[in-house]
């Protein structure tokens, strides 16, 4: 889950890094009136969850709150990045030395925490990346041991630093990294960090948390701006199913992360667009088939529902229960394909066949995983 820049900088000042003075603002008006309260020389940004404000025009100074509030008129509501500017961040301007680069991020083919600082902050760090490469100082962080003032130090002296702003940058990156485990990031950006007057600022960030610890997070959970959310994954985060939108128009449903990622394969193998990852785990119950088909079936784009399920600890005749309650409950008339196969699967097959006996013209039972993923293709072109 991405951060507004505001929200990023609560969470960066909550361990002690120091953020320039600000308010945000919804309105002209509010962003005349944030000027005004916060006196002096003022920067108006668009907060939005994209990069490339600066190129944009989502980003004006202004010296005083008249000049703020047609800056808030020109930014609000403007489109960057194919998102709409809803809200601006007014904070007071912050006379700077220099600018750094300072970033935690999650490598996840390490397995572990990369911390990196630069002397070229400000920049687009692809292009100093990129032009530049040994200009980022970069520094990996044993999980088990954490953080030291030996990463600290070595990322100072690479980076090629001043003496005087060793300790500073020490200091930072401790916090930034308490930031980091507290709140479970996968990503915590500051780029540019004013130096100023000896003291390390916050001018920007990008905080970036994992969405799978955000329970243990509720403060940052409602931080989630509902408006730019899918509202399929929003239905299915409320009702605690595994569920991410991908696009096509096959809906995908399986017991076992590991089963949905092989079916969504094959189904593109055989042709197919997967609409969706749904994982309704083990040991799932006749209701928790009906929410998880509530969600999946909420997708206006979704044309035919593969159901794939190796029964383990999950019952195959508590799925096919599931499956004809909600078609009953719902009015599903989309087609269905069921492949069953483990725990009690004859039970589900009698289930779902007696159903089609009864008259439900829209389920189709296949034995195999390839026979399924063809079955449902060929059902989401038109093909019975």
């Amino acid at each position: 889950m991405d951060l507004y820049e505001y929200q990023g900088k609560e969470l960066l000042k909550s361990v002690g890094i120091e953020i320039p003075e600000g308010r945000v603002a919804t309105s002209p008006a509010r962003a005349a009136a944030a000027a005004a309260d916060l006196g002096g020389g003022v920067v108006v940004k668009a907060q939005v969850l994209t990069g490339g404000r600066g190129k944009a025009g989502g980003i004006k100074l202004a010296e005083e709150p008249e000049a703020a509030r047609e800056a808030a008129r020109r930014i609000l509501g403007m489109s960057i990045g194919g998102l709409g500017v809803h809200r601006v961040l007014v904070e007071k301007v912050s006379p700077f030395e220099c600018e750094l680069y300072a970033a935690l991020v999650f490598d996840r083919g390490a397995k572990k925490v990369l911390a990196m600082l630069s002397g070229m902050g400000g920049m687009d760090v692809e292009d100093v990346a990129r032009e530049h490469p040994d200009a980022i100082a970069r520094v990996y962080v044993d999980p088990l041991a954490g953080w030291s003032t030996y990463h600290g130090c070595r990322l100072a002296f690479e980076a090629g630093l001043q003496a005087e702003l060793l300790r500073p940058v020490c200091d930072l990156f401790a916090r930034l990294f308490e930031a980091f485990t507290r709140y479970e990031a996968l990503l915590v950006e500051v780029n540019p960090l004013a130096v100023v007057g000896g003291r390390l600022v916050a001018l920007d960030c990008k905080f970036t948390v994992d969405n799978n610890a955000l329970f243990r997070h509720p403060h940052i959970a409602h931080m989630m701006d509902i408006h730019l959310a899918d509202p399929q994954e929003v239905m299915a985060r409320e009702r605690g199913v595994t569920y991410v939108k991908i696009g096509g128009d096959i809906g995908i449903l399986g017991n076992g992360a590991g089963l949905v990622m092989s079916t969504l394969d094959v189904v593109a193998e055989a042709g197919g667009a997967p609409a969706n990852f749904l994982d309704v785990g083990g040991g799932a119950k006749e209701e928790e088939i009906v929410t998880a088909l509530e969600v999946l079936t909420s997708d206006p784009e979704v044309r035919t529902i593969l159901f794939n399920i190796f029964g383990g600890i999950t019952r195959c005749d508590e799925v096919a229960r599931g499956i004809l309650t909600s078609i009953g409950r719902m009015g599903i008339t989309m087609p269905i394909v069921v492949r069953l196969e483990g725990t009690n699967e004859a039970e589900g097959r009698a289930i779902i066949a007696d159903a089609i006996a009864a008259g439900a013209t829209n389920l189709f039972v296949e034995q195999t995983m390839r026979g399924a993923a063809g079955r449902a293709v060929a059902l989401a072109r038109g093909v019975v």
